[in-house]
């Protein structure tokens, strides 16, 4: 394989970048760290552009896997996998991450638009966040309790920050995924014909009396600024978490896995 000994070569330079939304944005392009992300970036059909694997990096059991894929997909790799030295591969990595594979993919065109709902939808909008953590939060929650489909609104983060692949186990791919305006989402929830329920601290309906078992939207806000008056509308049902302590609220993530499983509940006959 191809071998890249120096942090200075162009390819690194360019990957590097992409810890940067702004480069990301700029070039198309994003980073994705670990086998378990990669391999679910490829089963949801991500290209995937360049791919750097390290072999002193990662245990026994995690360069076997990383062997394994190599072998199974470099046909379908548009460039060949590079091998980097220790030091070119920390470069690389998120954080403390070394699982000895880190891929650059192309960022999908996805928008509200290319989503298609079933005939019983539930679908999750998250406005205003600025952790990409919360946001991959928030995906992995939605994947596990089936959601059709989560839309960042106005987010302050993007969806493929490689803090939010992390914190969602990749299961970021396995989801419909889009950014979009505040004003633009709120538009095609109507348009889809969906009960929007919105989680306010000062909710006047506890949640367990809503019906989630019609084609639903659950709409979250970020713990420092909740929802925009945007989400205030008459055709809009505000609903509370109940709080017997000192705090107010819940991470976004908490409220959102409470609020998703309870329809999952609700869904699945109680």
């Amino acid at each position: 394989m191809p071998e890249i000994h120096s942090v200075q070569n162009p390819r690194i330079k360019a990957a590097v970048r992409l810890r940067d939304g702004r480069h990301r944005r700029k070039q198309g392009r994003f980073l994705i760290d670990g086998l378990r992300e990669v391999e679910r970036a490829v089963e949801a059909g991500f290209e995937l552009l360049e791919v750097f694997c390290c072999a002193e990096r990662g245990t026994a059991e995690q360069q076997r896997d990383l062997d394994a894929f190599r072998i199974n997909f470099a046909d379908e790799v548009v460039e060949e996998p590079f091998d980097v030295t220790a030091e070119v591969f920390d470069k690389l990595a998120f954080g403390a991450r070394a699982e000895g594979i880190v891929a650059v993919a192309r960022m999908p065109e996805f928008g509200l638009e290319d989503i298609t709902l079933g005939v019983c939808p539930l679908v999750a909008v998250v406005e205003g966040i600025e952790k990409p953590g919360n946001v991959g939060a928030v995906v992995r929650s939605a994947d596990g309790a089936g959601l059709d489909a989560v839309v960042l609104a106005d987010g302050r983060t993007d969806l493929f920050n490689p803090n939010a692949i992390r914190a969602s186990l990749g299961t970021i791919f396995s989801r419909p995924v889009c950014e979009a305006t505040s004003e633009e989402t709120l538009a095609w929830l109507r348009a889809q014909g969906l009960a929007i329920i919105a989680a306010r601290v000062d909710g006047a309906v506890p949640y367990t009396q809503i019906d989630f078992c019609r084609p639903t939207a659950l709409i979250l806000g970020s713990e420092a600024e909740g929802l925009t008056r945007l989400w205030s509308a008459d055709d809009i049902t505000a609903v509370s978490l109940p709080m017997l302590g000192a705090a107010d609220s819940l991470n976004i993530s908490a409220t959102a896995a409470v609020l998703f499983y309870e329809a999952l509940r609700q869904r699945s006959g109680g």
